[in-house]
């Protein structure tokens, strides 16, 4: 169904795959170097959520493409408390689209700038709720790569969701992944000793220690090591050697042992697992069953009163970008009338990888796959309670639009 056609007759239709039009554009929150994330409502639903959106001729040209179709690999087979989940995937002729979970509590990067102090009992949480991620992670073989406040979404009570899996690796039995991706300040040490070649590759201890930086940066407002993106993998390897992280005395023991485990450079000895981390005396006081049912409320709850992200970005989007999202019906529906207005390649190299993107996009809906589930797993439950089953699995969305003013 094209995008110029109505969005009632594209509802009304229950067979007919969700896009573009079945969604309510509300605002901007987000931006990366070629996607930018905004808030919709779906219509028939009214649920919120977040949608990314990039841009096909921009992600060619970056050659972005594979990164982007990973993600939607793995997402797809993803579902956890702690996770930001996947719930629908679409094309058009621009751009391509990923909703997921809808989540107003900012990032960790944000409050960090906003000069939040989180309590170590608040940082405790958040390392216990991660870690069910991770273990829930490494049960499917992923290892994450990309472990930082950046990448930590606050709800609106407080509980952290780890989003962005574009440079998540899967690992098969018990090899190891070979290819350097992360952000250098949070990137384990080992993941510089392939630089030089002298290492077979890495598992899922790399993102442990992205957790103990992450960790300690959120309690002091700064990492344990000085680096920069320039900075070489040589330089990089020597810090680790020569500068010993520095644990204020105000912290408590416990915690700075923790941290110590985590931040270990002797992969043997660093913490690397859920149930490793679950043994330490440190821990012997957590309920892991409420803390995976969110029944443990976090020290730090986002404001609820306000948006928990740059407002910037609604002005970019309305005001410099070429091709503003909100637009995009009359802009395509131009388009189809022969005048095209994006400058795109019509011919070469570049419009056929375009169409190999077109090609291979994976369209995907959530609502509609664990609908199916449900029908064929529970024939006889009544149509409420079978409702009621599709309904329980949507279990880190906000269910009003309390935060879209401010």
């Amino acid at each position: 169904m094209g995008l110029g056609q109505s969005a009632k007759a594209s509802i009304a239709a229950d067979t007919d795959e969700v896009n573009f039009d079945h969604f309510q554009i509300l605002r901007a929150i987000g931006k990366g170097s070629f996607g930018k994330v905004c808030i919709v409502q779906k219509k028939d639903t009214k649920k919120m959520y977040a949608m990314k959106y990039m841009n096909k001729l921009k992600c060619v040209e970056r050659n972005e493409v594979r990164n982007v179709l990973k993600e939607l690999q793995i997402m797809q087979n993803l579902e956890h408390p702690f996770l930001v989940n996947f719930w629908y995937s679409f094309q058009d002729e621009e751009d391509m689209f990923m909703v997921v979970d809808l989540l107003l509590g900012g990032d960790l990067r944000y409050h960090l700038q906003q000069n939040v102090h989180f309590t170590e009992s608040t940082v405790k949480l958040y390392v216990c709720e991660l870690a069910l991620a991770l273990g829930y992670l490494c049960s499917k073989r992923i290892i994450h790569r990309d472990i930082k406040p950046d990448n930590i979404l606050l709800d609106e009570h407080g509980h952290v969701h780890l989003t962005d899996f574009n440079i998540a690796a899967i690992v098969k039995d018990d090899l190891k992944a070979t290819s350097i991706a992360g952000t250098k300040p949070y990137m384990a040490p080992e993941l510089f000793d392939t630089f030089e070649g002298s290492h077979p590759g890495y598992s899922f201890s790399v993102d442990w220690w992205s957790l103990g930086i992450t960790a300690y940066e959120l309690l002091r407002g700064q990492r344990p090591y000085v680096m920069r993106s320039s900075t070489t993998a040589n330089e990089i390897l020597q810090t680790f050697h020569k500068v010993h992280p520095s644990y204020p005395a105000a912290w408590c023991l416990e915690m700075k042992s923790l941290l110590r485990k985590l931040i270990c450079i002797d992969v043997q000895k660093r913490i690397s697992c859920l149930a490793e981390l679950q043994d330490l005396d440190f821990m012997s006081d957590v309920n892991w069953d409420a803390v995976l049912s969110k029944q443990v409320p976090p020290g730090f709850v986002p404001n609820k009163r306000r948006l928990n992200c740059d407002p910037t970005f609604e002005l970019e989007e309305m005001i410099l970008e070429s091709k503003p999202l909100h637009k995009k019906k009359k802009r395509l529906a131009r388009k189809t009338k022969g005048q095209r207005s994006d400058g795109s390649p019509q011919d070469g190299q570049l419009q056929q990888r375009l169409d190999n993107v077109q090609r291979d996009f994976i369209v995907f809906n959530r609502e509609k796959s664990r609908k199916a589930m449900v029908e064929s797993e529970s024939s006889e439950l009544s149509v409420t309670e079978r409702n009621k089953a599709i309904e329980d699995g949507q279990n880190n969305n906000v269910q009003t639009a309390a935060y879209l003013t401010g």
